[in-house]
């Protein structure tokens, strides 16, 4: 064989990308650089799914339009360092062969030779014993099978890996973080796994479609985490996607540069993706929204995935979304994880909680003349949490927003259904939001902490939840009416009634007028006295009470209900979920009964 159609190369990229994804626990597993937070796996494989799904949703006998597909798809789902790098490789071959149908050795090893300087490139500073050394001794070796002659592609792509996997040895060798923890770089790794794949199926395969059953490894779960647990320079992996008729990819760089560490700006002139490391992702997203349209923004809290990856004897995982409000003492102390909702003013969007704070927010609210909307996380969000967790830890539970606010829970139901087989992914709607969803996932995150099982913990929640209420008083119906929630005319009802209603969810999970205030005068004092008279005396209690931007009214109510029944209370910055329907100065409060003897 002497070329490549598009249609051979597409079955020998998933062959590649078959047996890469076979290995992502364990890829997860050895992960100690740029930061030990185990998820190079994870993330590796959410990019070549992107890729894999593009392969199977359209076949072409063009092999350089088959390329440019690949790599736009890797762009678009480029998650991490590793997979930034690899999308970027991948874009400098598509680049380079773009236009040439039926692809010789020399093409491929011309092609290959492009991908390697692109990644390169793409890097503010690169470093050797990564990925990239591999690369470019992938692209060296069969560059140089083709200068001696030879113009079988299976052959010099022998070579080429035969090279890769001598130059992964040696990454130890090169950065002393691995060599400590006595693996090589996870991302070469990966890269070696996809192109031996691809090998494999070049010199053996038949025109049959690749299948993982025949590529399948053991399971990693049982592998100890490599390296350990330290304190991080910078605590978020940030992520987003710029569009633009000409991004200005030098100046981008330039302008990152300082904010963090391991920038990658991947992409071409009109769709860029950048990755970086920071502490305040807000700052990176804003920046780049100065070079064009802006989109898939993510920010992993690497010091949590990091505890995660080396949390020995945990067996089950908790994750809730942004909607529920958590104390982020709670968050660390009970290892939840959170998955961010979006908040959007107009055209600009957020993250919330991680690009846009509590505080942040009520200021936005009170400033912008476009009513915020909140939209769920897309399922791939959902997806990647639940993948890395479940290469660390036997059971994943997502505990999230009720279903008749948000369809928040319909991404993480979707998103369960799609995950790896290893590692049993359940999704619970919580019937509450706000500060009664963050009391009953902190209640089911401190069940896993007293060693219940799986099916224990699901029990226990379930059985909390009707025991979960939640009661809001609004700052002002103003912002319910900009919302669309609450009609204009029962606006001007309530005005002129001098009426407040106290906002409070139902046992069906949705949130209505539970109840009326009577007079706008002292309405926090009535407040009080409201959710006291609905807690019995001769039951214990616990609270959360959430302010938007009225921290002291909060205090105050938090020491008004703090009684003999109450063993419980934190104060903390009410979020969205409910705050964009009350807007600033709104009080929010969860009530637990945690013993009804």
């Amino acid at each position: 064989m002497t070329s490549l159609d598009g249609l051979r190369l597409s079955r020998i990229l998933e062959a590649g990308i078959l047996r890469l994804l076979s290995c992502r626990e364990h890829l997860d597993k050895i992960n100690v650089f740029p930061v030990p937070d185990g998820d190079t796996g994870t993330n590796l494989a959410m990019t070549m799914h992107a890729v894999l799904g593009a392969l199977r949703r359209s076949r072409d006998e063009h092999a350089g339009r088959t390329l440019t597909r690949v790599a736009d798809a890797a762009l678009d789902g480029a998650r991490g360092n590793s997979g930034a790098i690899l999308a970027q490789f991948l874009l400098g071959v598509a680049d380079a062969l773009g236009p040439v149908a039926v692809l010789s050795a020399a093409n491929v090893a011309n092609g290959v030779k492009a991908g390697a300087d692109y990644a390169r490139e793409s890097l503010s500073e690169p470093r050797e014993g990564t990925i990239l050394t591999v690369l470019t001794d992938f692209a060296a070796a069969m560059q140089m099978q083709t200068d001696a002659g030879v113009t079988d592609p299976a052959t010099i792509f022998r070579h080429g890996v035969d090279a890769a996997q001598r130059s992964l040895a040696r990454t130890p060798e090169l950065l002393e973080a691995l060599r400590k923890a006595n693996v090589v770089d996870a991302g070469a790794q990966g890269f070696v796994e996809l192109v031996a794949g691809m090998r494999d199926y070049l010199e053996h395969g038949d025109d049959r479609e690749p299948v993982l059953a025949e590529l399948a490894v053991p399971d990693a779960r049982d592998q100890p985490a490599a390296g350990h647990e330290e304190d991080l320079e910078y605590r978020y992996c940030t992520e987003c996607v710029i569009t633009g008729p000409s991004v200005d990819r030098r100046r981008l760089r330039e302008r990152l540069s300082s904010f963090g560490g391991s920038l990658v700006v991947a992409g071409l002139q009109q769709k860029v993706r950048v990755h970086i490391h920071v502490n305040e992702p807000a700052d990176v997203f804003r920046v780049a929204a100065e070079f064009g349209q802006l989109g898939a923004q993510k920010a992993d809290d690497m010091q949590r995935q990091q505890h995660a990856a080396h949390a020995a004897g945990r067996r089950i995982a908790i994750v809730t979304d942004s909607g529920a409000d958590i104390p982020e003492e709670d968050m660390d102390r009970l290892d939840i994880h959170m998955v961010p909702v979006r908040v959007h003013f107009g055209e600009q969007s957020y993250l919330d909680k991680i690009g846009l704070t509590p505080e942040e927010f009520y200021v936005e609210l009170a400033r912008n003349p476009h009513h915020p909307k909140t939209s769920q996380p897309p399922p791939g969000d959902f997806r990647r949490r639940f993948e890395f967790l479940c290469s660390h830890y036997e059971s994943v539970l997502s505990i999230n927003v009720t279903r008749r606010v948000s369809g928040t829970i319909g991404a993480a139901e979707t998103a369960a259904a799609r995950t790896s087989p290893h590692g049993e992914v359940r999704v619970l709607d919580s019937m509450n939001a706000s500060v009664g969803q963050g009391l009953v996932v902190m209640y089911a995150a401190e069940r896993v902490q007293a060693g219940d099982s799986l099916e224990q913990v699901i029990a226990a929640t379930r059985a909390i939840m009707p025991l979960t209420e939640t009661f809001g008083l609004v700052g002002s119906l103003d912002y319910a009416v900009r919302g669309g929630r609450v009609p204009r005319w029962r606006k001007d009802f309530a005005d002129a009634l001098q009426l407040m209603p106290v906002l409070h969810n139902t046992t069906g999970g949705s949130f209505a007028a539970g109840g009326v205030l009577f007079g706008r005068r002292h309405l926090r004092e009535k407040f009080a006295r409201y959710i006291q008279r609905r807690m019995a005396k001769d039951r214990r209690y616990r609270l959360l009470i959430g302010h938007g931007n009225a921290e002291a009214d909060g205090q105050w109510l938090l020491d008004r209900l703090h009684g003999p029944n109450v063993t419980d209370t934190r104060l903390l910055p009410l979020g969205s979920a409910l705050g964009v329907h009350g807007g600033p100065g709104t009080l929010c409060v969860g009530v637990q009964c945690t013993h009804t003897g």
